[in-house]
């Protein structure tokens, strides 16, 4: 039975975890890329279980993990401790749209999955308290639900017969075509592209196995250019 106070509690609580162990594909080729500033700082928007707080936290980053799910917080406390990196975590039980995101204070904002999770105003309010947030030589990554997801009320989406995600009921809003692009193409935003993609995707992360529509940014603040080859990394040096 759903939990009213933890939607995503089920999720959590299973044994195998919900969303798994491997952080989100363009981050982690980021990361594997570009080293941490000396006490870097990052902060994972929407963490759920943790899996992109935990591959920050590993990669040098003192992270903090802010989620409304309480359950949630408790498999990051426990997989940071297990993976020997629970120094560098911490934990916040939160709405995002209420977690006091300083100016100019962050090396990495993650978003995966969390601004869909908001009305359309919310989200747009949270985007530029995001792009502020990101220091000189920061990283931006985000990751929405659009449009040609299964589970959206409009087109395409609402016309695939490709099984939808057990918690599609917990996104709020679909990204439009290109929408996600526009936003970090503004000049308010001061952003670089790095990685933009709009795409299908298989999940067999949770529940039974589904369908959805993504748009995946990766950003750095206008004016940073970290030597990244790309993902997969194209042209490195040898």
């Amino acid at each position: 039975m759903p939990n009213p106070v933890d939607p995503f509690f089920e999720a959590y609580d299973r044994e195998e975890f919900a969303y798994g162990d491997v952080p989100s594909a363009p981050l982690a080729a980021y990361l594997e890329q570009v080293a941490p500033p000396e006490g870097g700082r990052a902060i994972d928007l929407g963490a759920g279980a943790g899996r992109d707080t935990l591959a920050l936290a590993k990669a040098g980053y003192d992270v903090v993990a802010v989620d409304l799910s309480p359950r949630g917080a408790e498999r990051i406390d426990q997989r940071a401790r297990e993976a020997g990196v629970a120094s560098r975590v911490e934990t916040v039980v939160e709405n995002v749209c209420q977690y006091p995101l300083s100016t100019n204070a962050y090396d990495v904002i993650c978003a995966t999955t969390v601004l869909d999770h908001l009305t359309a105003e919310e989200a747009r309010q949270l985007w530029q308290r995001m792009t502020a947030g990101l220091r000189q030589g920061g990283l931006l990554y985000v990751e929405v639900h659009t449009t040609e997801d299964p589970g959206s009320d409009q087109p395409p989406g609402n016309g695939s017969d490709a099984p939808v995600s057990e918690t599609a009921a917990e996104v709020i809003h679909y990204f439009q075509p290109n929408q996600l692009a526009r936003w970090a193409s503004e000049e308010d935003a001061r952003l670089r592209i790095l990685r933009y993609e709009e795409r299908l995707e298989w999940d067999y992360t949770h529940g039974p196995e589904h369908q959805h529509g993504k748009a995946i940014l990766l950003a750095v603040r206008a004016g940073a250019h970290p030597p990244w080859y790309g993902q997969p990394a194209a042209f490195p040096r040898r």
